[in-house]
């Protein structure tokens, strides 16, 4: 039996730390709207958001060396770091307000302070490195930044790093203290959690197998109940599809223009975890290097000082591999299904172009746990193999489309395609992603409720005290706001002075 008539304001697909944002976010704006979310796992954070499945690093470019490109004059320019921090800086207030007005609590339960760096090795590397603190370290965003080339030095921050390193190659690393660890999953529960207690109707395994738009403008979705086997309908004014990989398919159904000439390209990940708590004791920092030659950006190997359930971790990574699947619960048929008439030459294109992705990929694939482990070995000389686990990380699905740049374009970022009334939005795309939420979700609400905005401004900036204003420029306001964060979120260590 169906039911036909289930109305409501707005839904929100998928579980994950964007739809939990988008939700609580319009739960302070706009308390009266209904809203329900619908899932096909069995709870929140099961699938991208989940604490296994990405690298958990607060991404506010202080340690990404991909976020800083060198320029044809030798110049770096970071015009991508300082975007990506202000962007960071956004849901750190957010997460500072739901705090601070007791709508989550325990913040020691999904953030932590840790140090992030980068460490180069070779005399061009270090030289890049050398420039690129240089640029970063002026900033107001970046303060407190440090660089060194001293072993000595090196040894006290890194030790596990250093000990037994034998090369005579020039080493050198930044190193800044503000960075942080963020456990997306128990933040996503957190939010669902709070979002629930606001009369959000909340459904999990229920899976989304159709959308259409209905002749009064509003948006059917056809569900079917896993629990029960029934098949629901549910209508919204507005409609966010915010599944992670499973986005790009869903999209599609809508047939919006917009969804044309899209694609999309999975890639999953494999981290190394650390089982031996002596090993993980040596080390307290998130360590990003520098990604191969003709590797892609979101290969950047880094060594990740985790927390995960209060427990400290050890995590090295990511290694590629590919499946066809979507999600990590989805069907090896999810790439070949996502191939439409609209977009079969926007993804040969891509397959044409991106033939380094693919070699790149499929020896990465080919890679035995030996030869992940000697990459390890080049982060830390003395691993064994004993010490270390293979966990499989989540499905990332890379957006492919057609640009200024020529059709089949790769995209590495995360994007909003929305409707050109309004009245749906999907989220597609991978890093920085969760870190960003904050922005992703401002950015939904102006695409989508252009109307709302100038009323719904003053409570924006009550979450968000920087909203319009970027605290590069502002640089009093941007002490102010870090450091009434950084108590808030209980990261509070030596406070920002500008000078």
């Amino acid at each position: 039996m169906s039911n036909v008539d289930n109305k409501t304001d707005v839904i929100l697909i998928g579980a994950g730390v964007m739809s939990a944002t988008l939700g609580s976010i319009l739960k302070e704006l706009v308390p009266e709207w209904d809203i329900k979310v619908f899932e096909k796992l069995g709870s929140a954070g099961e699938e991208s958001s989940n604490e296994w499945n990405n690298a958990g690093t607060g991404h506010a470019a202080l340690c990404e060396l991909n976020y800083t490109s060198e320029r044809p004059d030798g110049s770096i320019d970071i015009s991508k770091a300082i975007k990506i921090n202000e962007q960071f800086q956004l849901s750190r207030q957010f997460w500072s307000y739901l705090v601070k007005h007791n709508l989550i609590r325990n913040p020691q339960d999904f953030i932590m302070p840790i140090p992030h760096m980068s460490l180069v090795q070779g005399e061009k590397n270090v030289a890049f490195l050398k420039k690129r603190f240089e640029a970063l370290s002026i900033n107001p965003l970046f303060q407190g930044m440090e660089f060194s080339d001293d072993v000595d030095k090196l040894e006290e921050w890194i030790p596990l790093i250093m000990d037994g390193r034998t090369s005579s190659e020039p080493i050198a690393a930044t190193k800044i203290n503000s960075g942080t660890d963020v456990n997306f999953g128990a933040l996503t529960r957190m939010l669902f959690e709070h979002l629930k207690s606001n009369d959000v109707e909340i459904n999990y395994k229920h899976s989304v197998k159709n959308i259409k738009r209905t002749n009064d403008g509003l948006w059917q979705v056809k569900v079917h109940n896993l629990n029960t086997g029934v098949i629901e309908y549910h209508t919204a004014k507005f409609l966010f599809i915010g599944g992670g990989g499973g986005s790009l398919p869903l999209l599609q159904k809508t047939g919006i223009p917009e969804s044309k000439h899209i694609g999309g390209f999975p890639v999953s990940g494999l981290f190394l975890v650390c089982n031996n708590p002596e090993v993980v004791e040596q080390h307290h920092a998130k360590v990003y290097g520098k990604a191969k030659v003709g590797a892609p950006p979101m290969s950047v190997p880094h060594l990740d000082t985790r927390y995960i359930d209060n427990k400290k971790s050890l995590l090295f990574g990511p290694f590629a591999g590919f499946s066809p699947k979507f999600l990590k619960t989805g069907s090896n048929l999810d790439l070949i299904g996502s191939v439409k008439p609209n977009n079969v030459i926007t993804m040969l294109a891509a397959g044409v172009k991106e033939m380094a992705l693919t070699k790149y990929l499929i020896q990465q694939v080919m890679l035995s746990n030996e030869k992940r482990m000697e990459e390890l070995r080049e982060f830390i000389p003395n691993a064994k193999s004993e010490d270390w686990d293979i966990v499989v990380a989540g499905q990332r699905v890379q957006v492919i489309k057609d640009t200024d740049a020529g059709r089949g374009t790769l995209q590495f970022g995360t994007e909003v395609v929305s409707a050109s009334d309004g009245s749906v939005a999907a989220l597609l795309g991978a890093s920085p992603g969760a870190s960003t939420a904050v922005h992703v979700m401002l950015e939904v609400l102006q695409k989508c409720f252009p109307q709302h905005m100038k009323e719904w401004e003053p409570k924006i900036k009550e979450m968000i005290p920087s909203y319009g204003l970027l605290l590069a420029e502002n640089p009093e306001l941007f002490q102010q706001i870090y450091n009434e964060t950084a108590q808030t979120l209980g990261l509070s260590g030596k406070e920002l002075v500008y000078h």
